[in-house]
């Protein structure tokens, strides 16, 4: 085939690390985002997003596959954000 490349040497698919390195990873950046929301404080606490994120960190994160607490510390992430941003406002 004319518009075909040519096979390279070494082709092999990219490194994703073992599933202990991903499985702590996953974790360490959990344990930061769990920091992160306990440093908003006594104003963020009343808001229901606080409850959210938490039950998402912990409950939620927990339930999950591992391939798929990603998008739940991607959601608590948007949500923290959100939390921070209207602590700042008031």
């Amino acid at each position: 085939m004319p518009n075909r490349r040519p096979p390279r040497a070494n082709a092999s698919p990219p490194s994703r690390g073992n599933f202990r390195h991903r499985y702590d990873d996953l974790e360490s950046r959990r344990a930061a985002l769990v920091a992160r929301l306990r440093m908003l404080g006594d104003m963020a606490k009343p808001h229901p997003g606080y409850k959210r994120a938490l039950t998402l960190l912990n409950d939620t994160f927990r339930k999950s596959r591992l391939a798929q607490r990603l998008a739940v510390l991607q959601a608590a992430t948007w949500l923290i954000d959100v939390l921070e941003r209207l602590t700042t406002q008031l």
